[in-house]
């Protein structure tokens, strides 16, 4: 089966060369890369080409932007990558592996996060507990869904914020997730550049206010002003 990895990209110009370089041992084994920029202003895009099979745009977003890169995909799973996380060596054993043995529709990875705080990993295993507990996943899990069960949930639903959230409520619906326990590596830059302990409690109000129905849009406009 073959792979199409899907990494949203806004204004990556720091960390896309070095994602993309960790993905070159999938594509030398037939799996594809597709990066789908939301509009950048630095070089983000140039420096994708000649590392990825295809870079493509859409409108900003990564719900958006990851929609766009599934309909140009060719393979029969999709994994979705943020531009600064990086996937284990044998992300796609794992994955084709697991869904074969599993007969599971999707799943992630655990996550580590990586950073100068000694927080980052305890933030990191609780991120993985509560996922593993609800059956959420979580974009920095790097989400990887068999196709067709991507298009029966609907795809990502045009949020501007908490799209993995939905998506995995929709995906939860046909299977449980598959939690494999090899960690992807995100960057613990957004929690650094905040503040670890603003930054998570900001997250934890942003998920109970979805949870209770507020606006996604409304949420953005929240997580953009306390990231200034």
């Amino acid at each position: 089966m073959k792979i199409s990895i899907i990494v949203p990209a806004l204004n990556e110009a720091d960390e896309i060369t070095a994602v993309l370089a960790g993905l070159a041992p999938l594509r030398n084994r037939g799996h594809e890369v597709i990066v789908v920029d939301g509009g950048s202003s630095d070089k983000t895009p140039d420096l994708a080409r000649g590392t990825a099979d295809r870079v493509a745009s859409a409108p900003r977003g990564r719900a958006s932007q990851m929609n766009a890169g599934a309909a140009l995909a060719q393979g029969e799973v999709l994994v979705f990558l943020h531009a600064d996380t990086r996937l284990p060596e044998d992300a796609d054993a794992r994955i084709l592996q697991g869904l074969a043995e599993s007969g599971r529709a999707w799943g992630r990875f655990d996550v580590r996060i990586e950073g100068a705080s000694p927080w980052l990993p305890v933030i990191a295993f609780f991120m993985n507990l509560r996922s593993r507990a609800t059956g959420i996943a979580t974009g920095d899990q790097a989400i990887f869904v068999r196709r067709e069960a991507f298009e029966r949930a609907g795809c990502f639903p045009s949020l501007e914020l908490m799209e993995d959230i939905a998506l995995s409520r929709s995906l939860r619906r046909l299977s449980r997730p598959l939690c494999l326990a090899d960690k992807a590596v995100a960057s613990g830059r957004r929690w650094e550049r905040r503040g670890v302990l603003r930054t998570v409690l900001l997250m934890w109000r942003l998920r109970l206010a979805f949870f209770f129905g507020a606006a996604p849009a409304e949420l953005a406009r929240l997580y953009d002003g306390e990231r200034r």
